[in-house]
C-alpha cells in the first residue's frame, strides 16, 4: 500500500468491552521511509463531537482506527485546528494503559 484515503471511525475503549466514544473521520496514509504518515480531519462540524472527541484526546490520545472493512490499527492521535484536524502515528506501547482522571464536583 502506497497510499489510503478514505473514512474511517477513531474509537476510544474505556476496557476491552466498553467503547466510550466513536468518532467518523477521514485519513490519508501515505507510506514513508519511517513507516508512515497519516493525516485527518473529522467528518462532523458539530461543536458536541469536536468537544466530546478533545476531551477523550486529553482523557488519553490512543484509539483504535477502524476501518470500514473491519481491519484496525491502534494509533496515537496528535491533535491540531482546536481538535478538527489531526495526526496519527502507530502505537506500540503497552496494551493496557492507567488513565486517572477526576472530575471535580
Amino acid at each position: 500500500m502506497d497510499r489510503f484515503e478514505g473514512r474511517c471511525w477513531l474509537d476510544w475503549w474505556a476496557n476491552s468491552s466498553t467503547l466510550l466514544g466513536s468518532v467518523e473521520v477521514a485519513v490519508v496514509i501515505a507510506a514513508a521511509t519511517a513507516g508512515g504518515e497519516a493525516d485527518g480531519r473529522l467528518l462532523s462540524d458539530s461543536e458536541e463531537d469536536r468537544e466530546a472527541f478533545a476531551f477523550l484526546c486529553d482523557l488519553d490520545p490512543v484509539f483504535t482506527l477502524r476501518f470500514e472493512d473491519g481491519s484496525t490499527v491502534t494509533v496515537t492521535v496528535h491533535p491540531t485546528d482546536g481538535h478538527r484536524r489531526f495526526s496519527l502515528t502507530e502505537y506500540n506501547g503497552p496494551a493496557q494503559r492507567l488513565v486517572d482522571n477526576r472530575i471535580a464536583l
